[in-house]
């Protein structure tokens, strides 16, 4: 190849790179779908970024449940207060129970920054469990 067809072959190359009005239509028409996080009839009133642990009887040990927003939610009919966490980048709920008057929180004895308390219905993936949750604050 001769020099000339090289460069008619680099500028035919660098016109077809060059067209920024490069558009396709869709195949397929996907429509609006209303998302509900159940979350609609309740209001905030209290909202801080945590990160929550759960006690593992068998291992012994504290295992990670997930980072993100805490919030406490008050249900606007019944009044109801109820503890969702909801983890950051996926928005999985890691935390969903409602808050009774039987739960003591306790300060975590290794940090001041830690708290402890006993759920008796935690509703994470669509089962009630009891659990020992910890959550710390101001990462």
């Amino acid at each position: 190849m001769c020099d000339a067809e090289k460069n008619a072959a680099a500028g035919a190359q660098e016109e077809a790179v060059e067209s920024p009005d490069v558009h396709f239509e869709p195949i397929v028409k996907l429509q609006d779908v209303e998302v509900k996080t159940h979350e609609e009839d309740e209001d905030s009133i209290f909202k801080m970024r945590a990160k929550l642990f759960r006690f593992d009887t068998q291992g012994v040990e504290w295992k990670e449940r997930g980072t993100g927003d805490v919030k406490l939610l008050k249900h606007k009919e019944n009044g109801k207060i109820r503890l969702l966490m909801r983890r950051e980048k996926t928005l999985k709920v890691c935390a969903n129970h409602y808050i009774t008057s039987d739960m003591v929180l306790s300060p975590n004895v290794g940090s001041d920054r830690s708290w402890v308390w006993n759920v008796a219905a935690d509703l994470v993936e669509d089962e009630a469990e009891r659990q020992l949750l910890a959550i710390r604050f101001g990462l």
